[in-house]
């Protein structure tokens, strides 16, 4: 059985990750995960706690696996638990280790990190437009923590498609490269 590619959108509060995750779906005629945390808080209808973050944790993950599932050889992925991590650690102080850990076994094998040079659009999800440099950096930093092959994805939205459409076929060369070199 192939071996699924992991592709992240990652990045702070409205920057395109949905949208740009559906298109590169459309694109690479493969299946995506939406961000499970936006379905959770339309269902809750009240603010977030830290009791909340394990089931946050669990409902991603099960997208995730999902669109592995129904992958054609790459799962875009709209976030990935190193989000819930990052939110975590920001809004109250401390992530559940077993979410770190498995953060850092399921790791994606390529991140979007997706620029803050977009126009903020409110909606009542979202609280930290005014935040969104110090937010950028802690997914520049987490990326950086984590070890992993990450990019910014920068410009319009059309830009960014090309981008980052641009970015995977040169990361998937890389790979095929190297598969044919050990075969």
């Amino acid at each position: 059985m192939e071996k699924i590619a992991r592709v992240v959108l990652t990045g702070s509060e409205s920057t395109g990750k949905s949208e740009l995750a559906r298109a590169l779906a459309a694109h690479y005629g493969t299946s995506w995960s939406a961000e499970y945390v936006r379905d959770y808080l339309d269902a809750k209808g009240e603010a977030l706690t830290a009791d909340d973050v394990e089931a946050i944790a669990r409902g991603q993950l099960a997208r995730e696996d999902d669109a592995v599932a129904r992958a054609n050889r790459l799962a875009i992925l709209d976030t990935d638990l190193l989000s819930t991590v990052i939110y975590s650690n920001h809004y109250y102080g401390c992530c559940a280790p077993w979410i770190e850990r498995a953060a850092r076994e399921r790791r994606g094998d390529l991140y979007l990190l997706l620029d803050i040079d977009v126009p903020w659009t409110a909606d009542p999800q979202r609280d930290r437009g005014e935040q969104r440099e110090e937010m950028h950096a802690l997914f520049r930093d987490a990326l950086d923590a984590a070890g992993v092959r990450w990019v910014v994805i920068r410009g319009g939205w059309d830009e960014r498609r090309v981008r980052a459409i641009e970015e995977i076929d040169s990361w998937a060369g890389e790979q095929r490269a190297a598969s044919s070199e050990q075969g």
